[in-house]
């Protein structure tokens, strides 16, 4: 037995062999590890993990099964209340949530609570053990939109309650953002987000592709010809955002989402596969959150030297410390409180390179964080062939634009309250769709509201 106040080592790829693949980094527990780890736990009574935990899973009663030794158990604790635990194992930012609130990290290291998670919901795949569905249909039909973490966690959770439930998805592969915009290190493919998909399906849940909403079909004829009585809006923020400075146009700079979407979805990453991608030599990626990293990571591993320019210090990066971390060991070079203002064009439109200025900290921003301050005369130049914009994104105002009655703000979103309730009568939203680019555990968390919240609604018709 180790040291208590100690997480059990998890194991993980070397660096210099991790940054020549696109094998996942982290290997994860045995489950011999997996019971050490649990063995940690205090099982709180008042457990303060449940409330940072966006699901609400149950968390020390899965922990007491795994510490017992009853996978199975474990299992089905957590998959009562999340579609998608092999997935939140992997990419929710558990030091924030669950970990963050775990008492035993207040005199020593939280308990490894994603990583226990992802090693149930891992032994459960292994082992052909699925969600339980419902008995019996109760004769409502409900569609959603998007199979993203929104929309299948919804999806799940009206299938078990007897809900006859059609996910309608743009794209010919279901699993949305954790298909296109995830990469394969972080997050497999075939292994983990197909499994979890066909969980979803194993509950009774029917999915169509490559079905546009707003154009293939609007939510007005879904509802009003195609007989479904409730709509979930979970069709996420695929627009990608740039800083409208000189030389953006030239060849060579691209959105994160598309530089992404070819490598995951189009595995443009693999020997074979007919998919064009900018394999850049010297690439620049602008932005300091986690799709950031993914994007500076994946480039890292397609044969770059890559540069994270960023305004702020490493103390206000948004990206997850571990990301960071795994970032830095494979040798991604950080330009801290720096920002570009020019991307510099050759005689033939392609990128040679970026103008930067260097900043500094001033008084702390509507955020609460210190405003970035331009320091004159400080400009200098990082050569580059190729520039990726990872500024965040806005929903596409296609489904918004095609849909009567349903409001959005200035920025896109749709607007509706915490049970997902939008303007329109029957029609719930959640996810980035309404908040803009968020993390996958909130997203299930909204996709969970609306479900209650669909479900209240024809309670209460």
């Amino acid at each position: 037995m180790g040291d208590v106040l100690v997480k059990v080592p998890v194991s993980e790829q070397d660096p210099k062999v991790r940054a020549t693949n696109f094998e996942e980094v982290c290997l994860g527990y045995n489950k011999e590890e997996a019971m050490e780890e649990a063995s940690r736990c205090l099982n709180c009574k008042n457990a303060q993990c449940i409330k940072g935990c966006p699901v609400s899973i149950q968390i020390p009663d899965f922990i007491a099964a795994v510490k017992d030794g009853d996978i199975e158990k474990a299992y089905e604790v957590i998959s009562e209340s999340s579609a998608l635990p092999a997935v939140c194992g992997r990419v929710c930012p558990q030091e924030s949530q669950c970990e963050g609130k775990c008492i035993r990290g207040i005199k020593g290291e939280a308990v490894s609570i994603g990583k226990l998670e992802r090693f149930t919901a891992d032994w459960a795949r292994e082992n052909g053990i699925k969600p339980q569905g419902a008995s019996e249909k109760n004769g409502h039909k409900v569609a959603v939109i998007g199979s993203g973490p929104a929309g299948l966690t919804c999806a799940g959770d009206l299938a078990k309650l007897g809900y006859d439930v059609t996910i309608f998805e743009a794209l010919h592969e279901a699993g949305g953002v954790l298909v296109y915009g995830i990469p394969e290190f972080r997050l497999p493919k075939s292994k983990v987000v197909a499994a979890e998909v066909e969980n979803v399906k194993s509950l009774g849940v029917k999915i169509e592709t490559n079905v546009i909403i707003g154009r293939s079909v609007t939510i007005d004829e879904l509802m009003e010809k195609e007989g479904f009585e409730a709509v979930f809006i979970g069709s996420g923020a695929g627009l990608p955002r740039f800083m409208g400075i000189p030389g953006e146009q030239a060849k060579g700079v691209f959105s994160a989402n598309e530089f992404l979407t070819r490598n995951n979805l189009m595995k443009a990453f693999k020997e074979g596969y007919d998919t064009p991608i900018a394999r850049g030599k010297k690439v620049v990626v602008v932005g300091g959150g986690n799709v950031a990293m993914d994007a500076a990571r994946t480039a890292l591993r397609l044969g770059a030297e890559v540069h994270i320019v960023y305004r702020r210090s490493e103390a206000e990066l948004p990206a997850r410390v571990e990301e960071v971390h795994h970032a830095k060991e494979e040798g991604v070079i950080f330009d801290l409180l720096q920002n570009p203002t020019e991307i510099l064009v050759d005689e033939n439109g392609c990128v040679k390179g970026v103008r930067v200025i260097k900043m500094e900290l001033g008084e702390p921003d509507e955020s609460g964080r210190r405003r970035p301050v331009e320091i004159p005369g400080s400009e200098y130049e990082i050569e580059a062939d190729t520039v990726i914009m990872s500024l965040g994104t806005s929903p596409n105002p296609l489904i918004s634009s095609t849909t009567r009655g349903l409001d959005v703000n200035k920025r896109g979103c749709i607007i509706c309250e915490d049970d997902g309730t939008t303007s329109k009568e029957a029609v719930y939203a959640g996810g980035d769709a309404v908040t803009g680019a968020a993390t996958v555990i909130l997203a299930m968390g909204a996709g969970k509201a609306a479900a209650k919240g669909i479900h209240e609604y024809f309670q209460n018709k």
